[in-house]
C-alpha cells in the first residue's frame, strides 16, 4: 500500500492535534467561502432534479454519501442511494440497477476503491468526482468534477472536507445556511466542549434520516482520533439492542431532535446522554473537538492516529 505524501505539519513545540485543531476552528468560514464559490456548480452537478442518483465513498465519504442521499430525496429532488465504493451494487448485466448519474467523493482523488468504482460504471450514466484536489487521479474517470480546494486539510483525519460538502450540498438544495454557519461559529467560540469525554469508556451516536450518517461518521472521528469505542445507530433502532451495553460509562449523543421517550429509556441505564437540538451539522463539529479533547486525554496525537493514512491507495494484490 502506497499513500498520498502529505503528513500534517504543526509548528513545533506546539500542542498533540493543533493541525487537526486549527482545522475544526476553520469551518465556518470555510463553509461560507465553499457557498459563495461552488454553489452553482454543486446545484448542476449535485442535485440534478429528477435523476436517479447513487453516491459513493469509502470511510468519512460513505457516510456523506449516506446524508447527501437522504437530503436529495427529502428536497424531493429524485431518488437517491448510496453505496461504499468497495462495495458497488451491480451496474451490468442481469439484475443491474440503473442510475442516470453516479457521484463519487473522494477527497484526495486517490482512493483505491473509488477509482475502481467509477472505471466499472457505465459510460452512459455520467460520473460526477467530488473532491478537494485538482489534477487527482480521479479527474479522467469522470464528465465532471467539483473541486472544493477551500476545504482541503492536512490532516488524516477528516473534518473540514465533509461538513463542507454537506453544507454546500443543501445550499445547492435551496436551504439557507447561513444560520448553521453563525450558530457554529458560536458554539466553537464557546471554551468548553459538552462533556468532559475522560468520564466515559463507551460512545454512541445516533441520528434519523440524513443525520444516520452523521452519527456514523461522529463515531468514526472517535475511534480514528482517539482509539474509542465508538458505535452509531438509527435514534429508533438503538432501543433494539445496542442499548443492552449502556451503562454509567455510556455516553450516548442524539444528533438533531431526539424521539421522544428515547432519553428517558437511555437515562434509566446510567448512561449519560446529551441533546443539543442542534442542528445535526452543528452538533457533529462539537463532536470533532469531543474527539480531539479525549485524544489528548489519552495521551494521543489526532494529527497522528494510529495505522491510519491520509488516503489508501492500493498497489499489486493488495
Amino acid at each position: 500500500m502506497s499513500v498520498n505524501p502529505e503528513p500534517p505539519v504543526a509548528t513545533p513545540g506546539a500542542q498533540p492535534g493543533a493541525v487537526t485543531e486549527a482545522e475544526i476552528l476553520s469551518q465556518p468560514r470555510v463553509w461560507q467561502q465553499a457557498v459563495e464559490a461552488h454553489r452553482d456548480a454543486a446545484r448542476r452537478l449535485l442535485v440534478a432534479p429528477g435523476e436517479r442518483v447513487l453516491f459513493l465513498g469509502c470511510g468519512t465519504s460513505a457516510f456523506v454519501a449516506r446524508a447527501l442521499a437522504a437530503l436529495r430525496e427529502q428536497a424531493g429532488m429524485g431518488e437517491s442511494h448510496w453505496a461504499y465504493a468497495s462495495e458497488l451494487p451491480p451496474l451490468r448485466g442481469a439484475g443491474a440497477r440503473d442510475y442516470d448519474r453516479v457521484v463519487a467523493l473522494t477527497r484526495s482523488g486517490t482512493t483505491t476503491e473509488v477509482l475502481q468504482a467509477l472505471a466499472a460504471v457505465p459510460s452512459a450514466t455520467r460520473r460526477v468526482a467530488l473532491s478537494a484536489v485538482h489534477g487527482s487521479p480521479v479527474e479522467p474517470l469522470v464528465e465532471d468534477t467539483l473541486v472544493i480546494d477551500v476545504a482541503d486539510e492536512a490532516s488524516v483525519v477528516q473534518t473540514r472536507f465533509p461538513t463542507t460538502t454537506l453544507l454546500l450540498a443543501r445550499a445547492a438544495l435551496g436551504e439557507d445556511v447561513l444560520p448553521v454557519i453563525e450558530e457554529t461559529a458560536a458554539t466553537l467560540q464557546a471554551a468548553a466542549v459538552v462533556a468532559d469525554p475522560s468520564r466515559f469508556r463507551q460512545f454512541a451516536f445516533l441520528g434519523r434520516g440524513w443525520a444516520v450518517g452523521l452519527a456514523d461518521e461522529a463515531a468514526l472521528k472517535l475511534r480514528e482520533s482517539a482509539q474509542a469505542w465508538s458505535e452509531a445507530y438509527p435514534a429508533l433502532d438503538y432501543r433494539h439492542g445496542p442499548i443492552a451495553v449502556a451503562s454509567a460509562d455510556s455516553l450516548v449523543w442524539i444528533m438533531g431532535t431526539p424521539p421522544p421517550g428515547l432519553i428517558a429509556q437511555i437515562e434509566a441505564t446510567g448512561a449519560t446522554t446529551i441533546s443539543t437540538r442542534a442542528d445535526p451539522l452543528v452538533d457533529l463539529v462539537s463532536i470533532h473537538r469531543l474527539a480531539l479533547g479525549l485524544a489528548r486525554a489519552r495521551g494521543l496525537d489526532p494529527d497522528h492516529p494510529r495505522h491510519l493514512t491520509r488516503s489508501v491507495v492500493l498497489t499489486g494484490g493488495a
